[in-house]
């Protein structure tokens, strides 16, 4: 079994770096050289207006890599796409932000940029705008011509997930507990609908009861109130910190999910790593993006380069 798992361990890493290999941040240097800076100021432009569509934008990059890797596939429209699965139906936004920046590098290199690279781009923008970490993406990914609903609702981590469901669905991605952890810092920007949290603040036991109550007032525990917002995190909502982690300490998790990581299970100690030093949780989230953003990318003849992201050429 040992040995399976080796072996098994080293086709893995092989596929990733021949995929990785087609990949360069200089990608674009040549075809649209101001490709990034199009991308950088539609993004500055769009998040002065709406903080909140940065975190918007960063989970729309989320969902998409984990239904069947980082190739804008949850961008296509379709009643049968990722669009409708689960996790986003009525929940995922960010998709006119996408098209904006799409239309303004047609304008630039028509046909050039694909909408899997402004998506994966779009996401390191908006957590450097809102306070975050930047890191280096690889870029040359190709556009998925299909979107898959199943994938969608099968591999994206559930906001009633256990600790272990949560580590098992990462590691289907290739991603550590340690990357787990610090990806999950992302829940320090952006709301959640009422719909998602009432079980916790009316049921659970592990949540600070005045935050549970503070919670309460925006979502009752009637079917009313589906679509009410409450931020993820309450301290700095529209600032990428270590807050997060902070308030996981407190029992303050807004998502069961979220909880889950501080429950006197194997990852407090990095939870609380991070609440301690928020330089240390901006470089382990960076690194656990940029392994993110490799998760099955589509090169060379794979795919293609989108027109228009909602639909297929």
């Amino acid at each position: 079994m040992a040995s399976w798992v080796v072996s098994f361990g080293i086709i893995v890493a092989l596929f990733l770096a021949s995929a990785n290999a087609q990949l360069s941040a200089t990608y674009y240097d040549k075809s649209c050289p101001n490709a990034l800076s199009i991308i950088k100021s539609e993004i500055k432009k769009v998040l002065s207006n709406e903080p909140r569509m940065g975190a918007s934008i960063l989970r729309l990059h989320f969902h998409d890599c984990f239904a069947q890797g980082c190739d804008g596939s949850i961008l296509l429209d379709g009643s049968s796409g990722e669009k409708t699965a689960g996790p986003n139906l009525h929940s995922a936004r960010g998709f006119k932000t996408i098209d904006a920046i799409k239309k303004n590098l047609e304008a630039a290199c028509s046909g050039v940029v694909s909408c899997a690279d402004i998506l994966t781009v779009a996401a390191r923008d908006s957590v450097v705008q809102l306070g975050g970490p930047t890191w280096t993406v690889p870029l040359g990914r190709r556009d998925s011509k299909t979107s898959n609903q199943n994938a969608a609702n099968a591999n994206i981590p559930s906001p009633i997930s256990t600790l272990s469901n949560l580590s098992s669905l990462f590691q289907a991605q290739g991603l550590s507990t340690k990357d787990m952890v610090a990806l999950s810092g992302a829940h320090s920007i952006g709301q959640v609908r009422c719909t998602l949290i009432r079980s916790r603040i009316y049921n659970d036991t592990d949540i600070d009861s005045a935050y549970a109550k503070s919670l309460q007032s925006n979502c009752p525990s009637s079917k009313s109130g589906n679509k009410n917002l409450s931020p993820l995190e309450d301290v700095s909502p529209t600032f990428f910190d270590n807050n997060y982690y902070k308030e996981l300490r407190k029992q303050k998790g807004t998502l069961h999910s979220d909880q889950e990581l501080f429950s006197g299970g194997s990852t407090d100690s990095l939870v609380t790593t991070y609440s301690n030093n928020e330089k240390t949780f901006f470089k382990d989230f960076a690194a656990a993006m940029v392994k993110m953003v490799n998760i099955n990318p589509l090169t060379g003849s794979s795919g293609e380069i989108r027109m228009n992201c909602r639909k297929a050429n």
